[in-house]
């Protein structure tokens, strides 16, 4: 499918929005209509004031003139709001999440009850303006609901700390995040690991001196657990001299891989103050492993989830992806229910996005995803548990315009999970890939960048320090700092 928008730049929305529906879609944005395919194109003529659109989808024609309301809402989203009910028609296909394109949908629904609180104003708006099905829209207020006081209790001067181990054992298929095999990149492991505990410091530093309030920390990658146990005792043993813990209200640490974690490195996490695990199957089925390159079995997850259970932990998240290569609707109902009878307390669905930067996507390996839709019907089941919604996000590039939520059971709610997709607390990051974001007393987001990969972070890591400096000057401007 071929978009062609004439007259128009502001032309991100729209283009969004047209590839949910049209995966394969090439844009091209002129000031004249050009001569045009046979079938299969969308034409949309920017008027000055009203637009035409015309979708010719398998050879049969759609058409629509709109004709933009000033007193409406923004231009760009009567326009999507206009094609999507053309690409409706054409193809027979609804979204779910109607024209809504962005990441956070809470936010968006907290943000609209602010500026006029009445919910029910917004969830009308969300039903009438942005097309939103009922099913979405549920799931919107009810982890709105559950977040609110989370939301309510944090000050300006709170923060969490995220932690950056961007190593992992091999690379999941899927996977388009920063990170290394310790294959390829094990001896860069011991210099990453220094200069990291570093970072650490004079973060820890840089902090008291302003007088911040650590509220969560969040040791991610990569997977943590990938290093070896003395490195990995030497980070969190540095996290636990340079941080009093007693104050910190929740501390996570991702023991995500079977294959690299056992019972010594969780003690060993235990042992320096962390609460809360999350140790993530992805599926239950060994041969949707096998499929997507992760390189252990069922019965490996389970060792380590006892290992956990025995190293004292009573929070664990346990990961699961709907529409990996291989599963079926019964396949990821079974791994569903294998996480509630391992009794996990926090367990998040995440649906197959596409990224180009998997390998998923880089090989060009396709499989069916019509079932995708079914398998995250399943989530109903997590109720009847008593597990609740408590955090969403979304990705461009997700199979079937989905979602991924993070159920939990009552007061297991992971608050940094809520803090990083809300953005609505400071985070700080050290290592490479770390990205920390300062939020203003208005909510405004700065971000400060440290290098992506390891070999970088080591060789430059003088920049490391001054950008750290540049995240406490930003904190400085809004006035986080003593009196």
């Amino acid at each position: 499918m071929e978009l062609f928008l004439i007259n128009y730049n502001t032309h991100y929305e729209i283009e969004q929005l047209s590839r949910m529906f049209f995966r394969d879609l090439t844009v091209t944005k002129t000031d004249a209509v050009p001569s045009l395919p046979a079938e299969n194109y969308v034409l949309i003529v920017n008027k000055g004031g009203a637009f035409d659109i015309t979708v010719n989808h398998k050879g049969q024609l759609y058409t629509h003139s709109l004709t933009i309301d000033p007193e409406g809402a923004k231009e760009e989203m009567q326009l999507c709001t206009a094609a999507y009910l053309l690409y409706e028609k054409a193809t027979g296909t609804s979204l779910p999440w109607g024209v809504l394109t962005g990441v956070r949908p809470v936010r968006l629904m907290r943000n609209l009850y602010k500026s006029n609180e009445n919910i029910q104003n917004v969830i009308n708006k969300f039903k009438t303006e942005y097309l939103v099905s009922d099913e979405k829209i549920k799931l919107c207020t009810d982890i709105f609901d559950l977040q609110k006081p989370v939301i309510e209790n944090g000050r300006p001067m709170d923060y969490s700390l995220y932690i950056s181990i961007p190593f992992c054992p091999s690379r999941c298929s899927y996977c388009s995040f920063v990170s290394t095999s310790i294959k390829s990149a094990g001896h860069l492991m011991a210099g990453y690991v220094d200069n990291l505990c570093e970072e650490i410091r004079y973060t820890a530093k840089k902090a008291e001196q302003l007088g911040l309030n650590l509220k969560t920390i969040y040791m991610g990658g990569g997977t943590p657990t990938a290093i070896t146990a003395p490195m990995l005792e030497q980070v969190m043993k540095t996290v636990q001299e340079c941080f009093d813990l007693s104050k910190v209200e929740e501390y996570t640490v991702e023991a995500g891989r079977p294959d690299c974690t056992d019972l010594e490195k969780l003690q060993i996490i235990k042992k320096y103050g962390a609460d809360r695990v999350s140790i993530n199957p992805q599926t239950f089925s060994d041969n949707v492993l096998k499929a997507i390159g992760r390189n252990h079995t069922h019965r490996d997850f389970i060792r380590c989830v006892n290992d956990a259970r025995k190293a004292g932990f009573k929070s664990i998240n346990m990961d699961l992806i709907a529409g990996l290569p291989e599963d079926t609707v019964e396949g990821f109902e079974n791994s569903l229910r294998g996480c509630i009878e391992l009794g996990a307390e926090n367990i998040t669905v995440h649906t197959l996005t596409m990224k180009r930067a998997s390998n998923l996507v880089i090989k060009n390996e396709e499989h069916h995803y019509d079932d995708v839709s079914k398998m995250i019907e399943k989530n109903s089941i997590l109720a009847e548990y008593g597990y609740q919604p408590y955090y969403m996000y979304r990705q461009k590039s997700t199979v079937k315009n989905l979602e991924n939520v993070g159920f939990s059971q009552s007061g297991h709610e992971s608050l940094y999970n809520i803090y990083i997709m809300e953005e609505i607390q400071t985070i700080i990051s050290c290592g490479a890939g770390g990205v920390s974001k300062v939020v203003g007393p208005g909510g405004e987001i700065d971000r400060v960048y440290n290098y992506k990969y390891p070999t970088e972070y080591i060789k430059d890591f003088s920049a490391i320090l001054k950008r750290k400096d540049e995240v406490f000057d930003i904190c400085r401007q809004y006035g986080y700092q003593k009196d």
